[in-house]
């Protein structure tokens, strides 16, 4: 594969916040990309500078092969970005947003690329609706048209579905994987790391600070320790007490426990020992898959 995105050392300080610390790691074209870690991590930075909207305090990218900080114009006109607020008009309706999007990219024939991607975004019997008046997935939606319509290389997104709709969500992503066949790359960042499951490749991102770089499953693979999935009840009191009494990490998820244990079956009585006297019912217990979020909240802990 061909390396579109090759991003050395960048580093972004506001004062003493070190929001992206020294990062590097590339994208392959064709490939979607997500940069996932949780709000203040340094995701919208990493992108804004790669888009040319934040001049880096040190360090450097390319992108299709072009120097970021002598090539910034013809980088921008073979790029796409859709940031985390919506940006276009609220008083100018989905036709006119993206008949405004294409002027200011210079593009004169754009009445049937813009009847592509209405069509292509469900938005057609909705073209005459001014966007202020559209639900807040069908704004994503037109805010994609809008970044499209100069049929850009590279698709940067940031936090696309969030506080979306979980219908909405859905068919956003059948939008991406759609423009995956078309041989757009896709650099994402999300929160979300169900999400995260969905992309080629993902960087792990905390603090500015990059924690891992690879495929889903193999960042998977990284946690050498098993996971017991427990469900209790009182819930909450056996994840305090087993938290403050045994040096192993606890999650909660809802109604279940996860504990991150390096041996079940020397490790799995202990805890069992431990919550039966304070009258705690375990209704449940088992060996788990790690999953993603289990993954980061580790390695997080490893590199702290």
């Amino acid at each position: 594969m061909t390396t579109i995105i090759d991003i050395k050392n960048l580093k972004k300080y506001f004062g003493e916040i070190k929001a992206v610390d020294e990062i590097s790691f590339n994208v392959q074209h064709g490939e979607m990309f997500g940069l996932v870690g949780p709000d203040g991590a340094g995701k919208t930075t990493t992108i804004k500078m790669l888009c040319g909207l934040l001049n880096p305090d040190s360090g450097n990218a390319t992108l299709l092969k072009k120097d970021l900080k002598k090539d910034r114009e013809y980088i921008q006109k073979e790029i796409g970005y859709l940031s985390q607020k919506f940006s276009l008009y609220g008083d100018l309706t989905v036709d006119e947003n993206i008949q405004f999007t294409a002027q200011i990219h210079n593009i004169k024939d754009f009445k049937r690329r813009r009847d592509e991607l209405l069509e292509f975004t469900r938005l057609k019997p909705f073209r005459d609706r001014q966007a202020e008046k559209l639900s807040g997935g069908m704004k994503q939606k037109l805010a994609l048209a809008c970044s499209l319509i100069h049929k850009p290389k590279i698709i940067f997104l940031d936090e696309p579905t969030t506080g979306v709709d979980p219908v909405s969500r859905r068919d956003f992503w059948k939008i991406l994987s759609k423009l995956l066949q078309e041989g757009i790359t896709i650099f994402m960042s999300t929160p979300y790391l169900d999400e995260a499951e969905r992309c080629n490749r993902i960087a792990l991102m905390n603090k500015g600070k990059l924690i891992a770089v690879d495929t889903p499953a193999q960042i998977k693979n990284m946690m050498d320790k098993q996971v017991v999935e427990i469900v209790a009840s009182p819930i909450r009191k056996a994840y305090k007490i087993i938290r403050e009494n045994l040096a192993f990490e606890v999650q909660i998820f809802g109604d279940r426990i996860n504990v991150v244990v390096d041996n079940y079956e020397t490790d799995y009585p202990e805890i069992k020992q431990l919550l039966k006297p304070e009258n705690i019912q375990i209704k449940d217990n088992r060996l788990i898959t790690p999953t993603l979020e289990n993954v980061f909240i580790h390695l997080i802990k490893e590199a702290s």
